[in-house]
């Protein structure tokens, strides 16, 4: 019928009306793209850094592990009954300091029976010096013969050497008697002990406790073959300084130095052993804790760098951009090196002094206006 017709010609007309209403209000709410494809309207924000030239050192991170200075097994060099534990398992204890106390009566009786018999064979000797002299005057008046005399002669020297024998037994009892009173070695942090008051100890084979020195402390780590030459090339410019991380420790890293080089790459791994001197002195570091190793092997004379915050890629390579005193950014192909830190080496395309922007780039296009944000220098 005709008034369908009509009726659906009035529903198209409606419709294209409305389409151009929108599509007009989207044209007007499209920016306009310049350059790029970039906004022109308004500064982008951003934040800079100034590029620097100076020594840039390359350094090596490495996974290391502390161990103690020193760790010594304790035992008891004499045989008995342990008899007490004078430390308290975990803490400090002093060089010199009394931590094991092994029963001493035996030992004070074998000493007190050496002692009886030296006072004996000094009496002895006393007598025989005696005897000595008063033949020797006979002799010499003629009373006695130079038998006689040889006789007691002989006597005063065999009473000289039981003394003197008897003497070094005595000085071997008192020295079994101290070895009853072990005292820590050096300064240390004990550890748990490893047999109980009450135990039967034998001389040279029970172990009693471990005692660990953590001032200093070493952290051992083991870097590629192919960085030794540049690490010993460090060694030669003067002391290596290391630096270590510690998980979970929201501290300054700890400073330490290199303190040796193994002597023999293992051909399994293809690494050496290195290993670095920490003083330790607030007892951050414990034995056997994993570090992250910041190690220092190169070093790259008069160079450029900039925060690596501040290198971008795209198709065409690496670049930077520079915000120039027109407050425009400058898209620079720049050919990046080796990162130390926090820092990017920047080999060609860039001098000291210029400004690259380190936060904002995602929305800046060559040629772009920018704005350093507050505090952004």
């Amino acid at each position: 019928m005709p008034w369908k017709k009509l009726l659906l010609i009035v529903l198209a007309v409606a419709l294209l009306g409305v389409a151009m209403l929108v599509f007009r209000g989207r044209q007007e709410t499209t920016p306009a793209l310049g350059k790029g494809g970039g906004a022109q309207a308004g500064e982008v924000p951003v934040q800079v850094a100034t590029a620097t030239r100076g020594d840039v050192d390359l350094s090596l991170k490495l996974v290391g592990r502390a161990e103690a200075f020193s760790t010594v097994t304790l035992r008891s060099r004499v045989s008995g009954q342990l008899q007490t534990l004078a430390f308290k398992p975990g803490a400090q204890v002093k060089r010199g300091e009394l931590l094991i106390q092994i029963d001493p009566s035996l030992l004070k009786a074998q000493l007190d029976q050496a002692r009886g018999t030296v006072a004996k064979d000094q009496a002895q000797w006393v007598k025989a010096q005696a005897d000595q002299q008063r033949y020797t005057d006979m002799l010499a008046k003629g009373f006695v013969s130079k038998a006689d005399y040889d006789t007691y002669q002989a006597n005063l020297g065999v009473a000289k050497a039981t003394l003197q024998s008897d003497l070094a037994l005595q000085e071997t009892a008192q020295t079994q008697l101290d070895y009853a009173r072990i005292v820590a070695p050096f300064d240390g942090v004990i550890g748990s002990p490893l047999v109980w008051p009450g135990a039967q100890i034998t001389a040279d084979s029970t172990d009693i406790v471990v005692l660990n020195q953590i001032e200093p402390m070493r952290i051992a780590f083991s870097i590629p073959e192919e960085s030794l030459a540049a690490l010993r090339a460090a060694q030669a410019r003067g002391q290596v300084a290391v630096q270590a991380a510690i998980p979970g420790d929201k501290g300054q890293p700890l400073a330490g130095t290199l303190e040796f080089i193994d002597n023999a790459v293992d051909a399994t791994t293809g690494t050496i052993v290195v290993k670095g001197r920490f003083e330790n002195t607030d007892h951050r570091l414990t034995a056997g804790q994993f570090v992250q190793v910041t190690l220092p092997t190169t070093r790259i004379a008069n160079a450029v760098s900039v925060p690596v915050e501040a290198l971008q890629s795209s198709a065409k390579g690496s670049f930077v951009f520079v915000l120039g005193h027109d407050g425009k950014a400058q898209q620079r192909y720049i050919t990046p090196g080796p990162t130390a830190g926090q820092r990017l080496v920047v080999d060609k395309g860039l001098d000291a002094g210029e400004q690259v922007v380190t936060e904002g780039q995602m929305l800046l296009v060559d040629g772009a206006r920018a704005k350093v944000k507050a505090g952004g220098g």
